[in-house]
């Protein structure tokens, strides 16, 4: 199995998603296409287990950059596992394509899939910081009176979909943020801003402080070698 995952990520990385066939999977670990069928039933089978582990080994980064400053306050957790997303992006750019190529389904559909059960486990990484920010320290929170009525309900439904851990207000703020986080960070990896910057570490780290500014955290500490 590790074998055929790995095969698959060759694939990927040196020929794009388009290569990663049945038959060319199965011809990188040595066996015929109907055979490779004996350990996974379709080709959508195949590349849903793959992507689940990618989206572990991008998780992990993040958890290890923000366990390894366990004793730190939560603003110094967040920017860290902030910066292990991006370094593991830029340096897997193919993978990190591949895993967000599609979206994450909701946890009431499909949640039994590997895929999603590991995308759901990348989501709760910023997810659970920003609650534990949020329960220590409140950040500042739009009036949600002011929003628009398809905004309120859809912000509704999304805490009612993480146990109220945020509510209505606080999920918009959370959500905000990732949204240009993880924006930036797409551009980046799919070269959207290459007319423009060679290096894109100091605008990454220009959004941080922006969203720091938005969250009250701490100003961000410079990323340590």
């Amino acid at each position: 199995m590790a074998e055929i995952h790995g095969a698959v990520r060759t694939l990927l990385v040196e020929q794009g998603p388009t290569a990663v066939t049945i038959n060319a999977v199965a011809r990188q670990v040595g066996m015929s296409g109907p055979a490779l069928y004996h350990y996974y039933a379709s080709h959508d089978e195949l590349v849903g287990a793959v992507t689940a582990d990618l989206f572990r080994e991008l998780t992990t980064t993040m958890e290890q950059a923000r366990d390894a400053r366990a004793d730190a306050p939560v603003d110094q957790r967040i920017l860290a596992a902030c910066r292990a997303m991006r370094a593991w992006a830029i340096t897997h750019r193919a993978e990190f394509g591949w895993i967000f190529a599609s979206p994450i389904s909701p946890p009431n559909r499909q949640s039994d899939s590997p895929r999603n059960q590991a995308g759901q486990r990348f989501e709760q990484v910023l997810l659970d910081l920003t609650v534990e920010l949020w329960q220590t320290r409140p950040f500042p929170t739009p009036d949600l009176t002011e929003l628009p009525g398809s905004l309120r309900a859809q912000l509704t439904a999304y805490s009612a979909s993480i146990d109220g851990r945020l509510p209505p207000e606080a999920a918009h703020v959370f959500l905000s943020c990732w949204i240009r986080l993880y924006g930036l960070l797409c551009m980046e990896v799919l070269h959207q801003l290459d007319f423009a910057y060679t290096d894109l570490e100091p605008v990454f780290e220009e959004c941080l402080r922006d969203l720091a500014n938005v969250l009250v955290l701490d100003g961000p500490d410079q990323p340590t070698a």
